[in-house]
């Protein structure tokens, strides 16, 4: 079985450790390889591309990416919500953690023990 993939705003440290194959799944102007990965020490990683438009209703980066999990087990860290998750529920055939981290605190040491519990589920 291929690796579960954690999509990632820009919120990405301490995470190589999870073991999971890591996406930027962030719009920022600059790339994150360049700007970001250097700082958290993360080597380059693949970058997600967001189209100008979501679906109606949900966070706007929702469809891409269950479009680019392909049915792979994923993990997803940003501002989702609960029609998020069900709608990934109902539209993605793998599992699927969807999980909420505020911008204005980013990631703790609870969310990356959410996270890696969730990942020993689908290992």
């Amino acid at each position: 079985m291929r690796r579960p993939l954690l999509f990632l705003d820009v919120d990405g440290p301490r995470l190589p450790a999870l073991g999971c194959d890591l996406v930027w799944a962030t719009t920022w102007p600059a790339d994150p390889n360049e700007c970001i990965a250097p700082l958290l020490g993360l080597p380059p990683l693949p970058v997600l591309d967001f189209p100008d438009e979501g679906i109606p209703g949900l966070h706007w980066k929702t469809g891409t990416i269950v479009t680019r999990a392909a049915g792979r087990p994923f993990a997803w860290v940003d501002e989702t919500t609960d029609a998020d998750r069900v709608w990934v529920a109902s539209h993605h055939p793998g599992p699927a953690l969807l999980h909420t981290v505020g911008a204005s605190t980013g990631l703790t040491g609870q969310d990356l023990a959410t996270i890696a519990t969730w990942l020993t589920t689908v290992a």
